[in-house]
């Protein structure tokens, strides 16, 4: 790909499925993880694919860059999917150009999430950029995107009741859990995988349910051992599993692994049970949700719960929506200014060649300008060529206009 196309925003694409048309077994078909992602960009560069990151939570994967065409962005990133790319298509949004990095801000401020305000959406997207980064595929524009971005979100975090209250994945799990059992001291409760999701969910069951009555299991003990040491609960090794699954009221399950490991013939004998999962793809075998004696819930049915908090930030959507508009603005007039950065250079450079020409020493401008380091008075000329350019819109009349004002300003020293 051409390099000047990495600064063409009529090239930035971005492409992606969500829960609005998905559930979470056609969304599992998606989830990248990083091998896959570090393959993929593997890949791009084989392809000549410069600048992108993919984004792949529980509700959505996307994937946004520069390229020739949303179909460059979107084969790549079916490649490395158990999904097929007609599938995807089939399901997907495309945006480009402005759209785009619209989509983008609304994304990070929580206005498209299954649970809208959800700020852990934030973290996610900077590990994303982040993985990209460290991996070279992340450069100026691209940088100045996801820095406005993320500016614009800490603002409606911190400006607004957007994110107010207490809703996330991991919070509503709990809530669910409260809804329906009235006495939980009593209950045992297994919680899998101590990842982000997994320290949060087990921290609000501590805080909003108040029991202890848990055991943690992580496919690395340690992780498991040090979170069950530091709150002051039980921890198991992964290999006792069955006999966990057996003993337990409440399994949440929030390990991420690529497909299922909970099946239902592990459960069918298992005695009454709820379960939650909430992992991105399905960890537990759908079949399970089929017993009778189990109740699985996933995080599809969690996002449907409504409760005051969410009414509330409903309401500060208009306010949020402001914000991303005016920070949208900002970048939209740098990026402008950007493009007119080659004219400047070439201005700058000419007006220097004029200061040192016998011509203009020996006519038109006084020997007091010329002794004086002409620097300053030359990014003078230059930033209001600038400024003239940005409120103007002009074209062509600025390059003489510019050297008028240089020579102009040289003569009435």
């Amino acid at each position: 790909m051409n390099s000047n196309k990495l600064t063409d925003l009529s090239k930035f694409y971005s492409a992606g499925i969500n829960y609005k048309k998905t559930d979470t077994t056609v969304r599992g078909l998606f989830a990248i993880g990083p091998e896959q992602y570090e393959n993929l960009l593997i890949a791009a560069s084989a392809n000549g694919l410069q600048e992108l990151f993919v984004l792949s939570t529980c509700n959505r994967t996307e994937i946004y860059g520069f390229a020739d065409s949303p179909e460059q962005l979107i084969s790549l990133l079916c490649n490395y999917t158990q999904g097929s790319k007609e599938l995807f298509e089939s399901l997907a949004y495309c945006k480009n150009g402005i759209d785009a990095i619209r989509h983008l801000f609304q994304v990070s401020a929580g206005l498209d999430s299954q649970i809208l305000g959800d700020y852990e959406i934030v973290g996610q997207i900077r590990q994303a950029v982040k993985f990209a980064r460290e991996r070279k595929f992340i450069h100026s524009f691209m940088e100045r995107i996801v820095n406005s971005v993320l500016q614009s979100s800490k603002m409606i975090k911190n400006e607004t009741e957007l994110s107010g209250g207490t809703v996330s994945v991991s919070f509503t799990a709990v809530q669910y859990i409260r809804e329906r059992w009235h006495r939980i001291n009593d209950k045992k409760i297994l919680l899998l995988g101590v990842g982000k999701i997994g320290r949060s969910t087990c921290k609000n069951l501590i805080e909003y349910l108040g029991t202890r009555e848990i055991t943690l299991v992580n496919r690395t003990e340690e992780k498991a051992a040090d979170l069950a040491s530091e709150l002051g609960i039980n921890f198991a090794a992964a290999d006792q599993l069955d006999q966990l699954l057996t003993e337990s009221d409440i399994v949440l399950v929030a390990t991420n692994a690529p497909e299922p490991f909970i099946f239902s013939h592990q459960l069918k004998e298992a005695g009454q049970k709820l379960i939650l999962d909430l992992s991105i793809p399905c960890n537990v075998e759908k079949q399970a949700g089929n017993l009778e004696n189990i109740t699985l819930v996933d995080v599809d049915e969690l996002s449907k719960l409504k409760d005051e908090t969410l009414l509330m930030r409903e309401k500060e959507v208009p306010r949020a929506m402001d914000i991303i508009t005016s920070h949208l603005n900002d970048l939209m007039e740098w990026y402008e200014m950007r493009k007119h950065v080659p004219v400047l250079k070439a201005v700058k450079t000419k007006l220097k060649e004029i200061h040192s020409s016998p011509l203009i020493i020996h006519s038109s401008v006084d020997d007091a300008f010329l002794n004086n380091d002409p620097d300053e008075k030359i990014q003078r000329v230059i930033n209001g060529m600038a400024t003239k350019m940005r409120i103007r819109n002009q074209k062509g009349c600025h390059y003489i206009e510019a050297i008028n004002e240089f020579i102009a300003a040289g003569s009435s020293n």
